[in-house]
């Protein structure tokens, strides 16, 4: 048996990023290759299939999966096994990755319980890389020869009380629209400003624009989170430069909303701009629907936790988390449920914790094995249920 710690460790000193991941993939390989499993392999990614079959052929399917990637992100140093590349597994999926090898291990151990199959997916470019709809359209849905009848994933959360698991019907995690807005000037000499068209302080005013509007329209009930994650203009002190670019996240509870937000900024970065003699361009870098758990789905996850852990371990969400996750196309396809899991390195409040994303963030690691038994009891009773 796998010790989960010890490989979470492992693929934490190794984080890669987006679509090719040659040294994760190598380690999970090498930790699967003596399972009795179907291990697949793709040539345009790192991503790993496997499938447990059930005793019976012919049964449903239902699937599990992580993401595997890291992020461009310097760890801070102080961990034993911290990375040293310059990239960090900020986000977790370290964990992820080893809580889905021992809930393979446990499905294993208790295959003669199994209804059906259980397709397992090591999915890489979670991070904006397109990585859940390059599966998809390489058809990861028929590996186990059904397609799957339920998809299950979890996230663990830095800033949430380790060990609980939080759920909720409908949105867990917020629709995303990331996306660039160019604003064209015309560059001059910093002394003669008044031949020029300054694209800096429309860029100023458009951050602030941006944030006036979100203030002004987001609600309790349905939250909008936008956050101009870089503005990039100019090359030397005395120089106006001829352009500017800004790029901006914007979250949403709905693709509805975040579409239509999405227009308004767009609408409000023209509009300074063309005050001021400026132009914009906009361009779409990606977009992603709701994280949304169907009642089923949701209920079996609540059920499952209480029995495994007690009902002081399950909490539901009041409202969803503004993180996106590209897994939400996988229940879009199939339904299911996504699970977020406390991991909280600390017993402090959640606003003097490092959030996901951060390059002072840990990870309480003892909720992997908490995480295996997790998933390998929701596939199990998920497929019962089917039959």
């Amino acid at each position: 048996m796998t010790d989960l710690l010890a490989l979470r460790r492992e693929l934490h000193a190794i984080p890669e990023l987006a679509l090719d991941l040659p040294q994760t993939q190598a380690k999970l390989l090498e930790t699967l290759k003596e399972l009795p499993v179907e291990v697949y392999t793709y040539t345009s990614s790192s991503a790993i299939a496997v499938v447990v079959r059930g005793p019976n052929p012919g049964g449903p399917t239902v699937l599990l999966r992580s993401d595997m990637d890291a992020l461009p992100v310097q760890e801070r140093p102080g961990l034993a096994y911290a990375a040293t590349n310059g990239h960090m597994h900020a986000c977790g999926h370290d964990l992820h990755m080893a809580g889905l090898v021992g809930a393979i291990e446990e499905l294993i151990r208790r295959r003669s319980e199994l209804a059906g199959d259980v397709l397992a997916i090591f999915q890489p470019g979670e991070e904006g890389a397109g990585g859940a709809k390059l599966m998809i359209g390489e058809d990861v849905l028929a590996t186990a020869g059904s397609r799957p009848v339920a998809s299950f994933g979890v996230h663990v959360l830095s800033y949430y009380p380790s060990g609980v698991f939080y759920c909720r019907p409908g949105s867990v995690m917020a629709a995303t629209s990331n996306f660039e807005i160019v604003i064209q000037g015309r560059g001059g000499h910093a002394a003669r400003p008044h031949h020029a068209l300054d694209p800096v302080t429309v860029a100023a005013m458009t951050v602030m624009g941006i944030q006036t509007l979100v203030a002004q329209r987001s609600e309790p009930g349905d939250p909008l989170v936008v956050t101009v994650g870089s503005v990039r203009a100019g090359t030397a002190v005395n120089v106006i430069p001829s352009h500017a670019r800004l790029l901006v996240s914007l979250r949403a509870t709905t693709s509805a909303r975040a579409l239509s937000t999405l227009e308004q900024i767009v609408g409000i970065s023209r509009g300074i701009a063309e005050a001021y003699g400026l132009s914009v361009e906009s361009s779409h870098l990606i977009d992603l629907p709701s994280t949304v758990s169907d009642p089923a789905g949701a209920s079996l996850v609540e059920e499952v936790v209480t029995k495994l852990f007690g009902a002081d371990q399950y909490s539901q969400l009041a409202y969803p988390e503004m993180i996106s996750e590209d897994f939400s196309l996988f229940l879009e396809e199939t339904g299911g449920a996504f699970v977020l899991v406390g991991a909280a390195f600390e017993d402090r409040p959640a606003s003097e914790l490092p959030s996901n994303h951060s390059p002072d963030v840990l990870f309480d690691d003892s909720v992997v094995p908490k995480i295996a038994s997790f998933l390998s009891e929701l596939a199990i009773r998920r497929l019962a249920a089917e039959g």
